[in-house]
């Protein structure tokens, strides 16, 4: 295989020792290389014309004014083919969401391995979207319901009820419980989260991913 065959790539990372690791694994593949390698973003977007990569590897805690979120978004505004793999030691919910909101493609650690990093690329290149099994859980669990929820299972059961358009006794008959039970309830969700009506509550819930 040919270099022109390869798919290139740019990795962005301020730590020279993880870069260099990182250079030496990418290079040692015979589907990549590493077109350049920079400490900062703004390097980077500098040369990212002449550099014209497939895949971008990037930092989120970089030095100098713009970090690894802010660069994604403005290595996709200025180049939609590029594909975005963060590579970080944060496993944060907020970062990761933020991360591929900016329009990243995938998320893994720093504590990747080698043949993770490769797999990673291979599976950009196929249209997935690789992630480490930990960002995967966080991002699996934050679709469903926050985890910083206030309310309680029955309490979100209900929640997710009155979204349907349930009334106090259809939810009553369908969790098995008094309609008074029921309306202690809602009056407990309402107070938990400071509103007091149903659409109220249902876009809060809409809001904090409560349901």
């Amino acid at each position: 295989m040919t270099t022109l065959a390869k798919k290139r790539v740019l990795i962005v990372e301020d730590d020279a020792e993880i870069r260099n690791s990182f250079t030496l694994i990418v290079n040692s593949s015979e589907r990549f290389f590493v077109v350049n390698a920079y400490a900062t973003c703004e390097e980077a977007i500098k040369h990212l014309n002449q550099d014209k990569p497939d895949i971008a590897l990037m930092d989120i805690g970089l030095p100098g004014g713009m970090s690894g979120i802010q660069g994604t978004k403005i290595i996709k505004d200025k180049s939609q083919n590029t594909e975005i793999i963060m590579v970080s030691v944060y496993e944060d919910s907020e970062l990761v969401f933020e991360a591929l909101k900016s329009g990243a493609s995938g998320y893994i650690t720093k504590s990747a391995n080698y043949l993770e990093l490769l797999s990673a690329l291979d599976e950009i290149v196929k249209g997935g979207a690789p992630m480490s099994s930990k960002i995967a859980r966080l991002v699996i669990d934050n679709h469903h319901v926050n985890p910083n929820s206030p309310l309680t299972k029955r309490e979100t059961e209900i929640l997710q009820l009155i979204s349907e358009g349930k009334t106090y006794t259809q939810i009553s008959e369908e969790l098995f419980i008094s309609k008074e039970t029921s309306k202690t309830h809602i009056k407990n969700i309402y107070s938990k989260l400071q509103v007091r009506s149903k659409s109220e509550a249902i876009a809060r819930a809409n809001q904090d991913k409560l349901i």
